[in-house]
């Protein structure tokens, strides 16, 4: 049972981080310390990570540059790919990073304020690095998804009752 609550509860700050200990107490029929208590365990334990809020930095102006890097890597003898990856997640400029199947090994993506500057990153920061065999920068141009959630979401029409003959 208290695996399953753990799930409950990671699932729906997952959706929401700004649930409460209340709100969440609330939807799971628990107490409100049994669910302090379980999110504090689940932090300490490394499963909550940290908590977020998703910005759509293009409605204040905010201007950001994000790329998606596809970079191919030579295995390190014991280690694999595990050295130079974490090499390069150690970037600031790095937002996500995961490793991959099929023609590339590593996807990472970048963000910068310029086109210049990620470019920059890639020829002067990420390209150097010993055992980087190649890279193919991807800029991102529009955003429309994000975390599972719509960015610019657009109102919904008004449905219209079907009339027939």
């Amino acid at each position: 049972m208290g695996r399953h609550r753990e799930r409950e509860i990671l699932e729906l700050l997952e959706a929401d981080a700004r649930y409460t200990a209340q709100d969440l107490a609330t939807m799971l029929n628990m107490e409100v310390p049994e669910v302090e208590e379980m999110v504090r365990d689940l932090e300490q334990r490394g499963l909550i990570l940290g908590y977020r809020a998703l910005v759509n930095w293009n409605k204040i102006g905010v201007d950001k540059v994000t790329a998606l890097i596809e970079v191919k890597v030579t295995p390190q003898r014991d280690v694999g790919f595990d050295a130079v990856a974490e090499r390069i997640a150690r970037f600031p400029e790095v937002r996500t990073m995961r490793l991959m199947s099929g023609t590339y090994d590593l996807a990472v993506e970048v963000e910068g304020t310029t086109m210049q500057e990620v470019a920059f990153f890639v020829a002067t920061r990420l390209a150097p690095i010993e055992g980087v065999v190649s890279s193919t920068t991807h800029f991102v141009l529009k955003g429309y998804k994000e975390d599972g959630i719509l960015i610019d979401k657009k109102e919904e029409p008004a449905s219209r009752l079907v009339v027939s003959p």
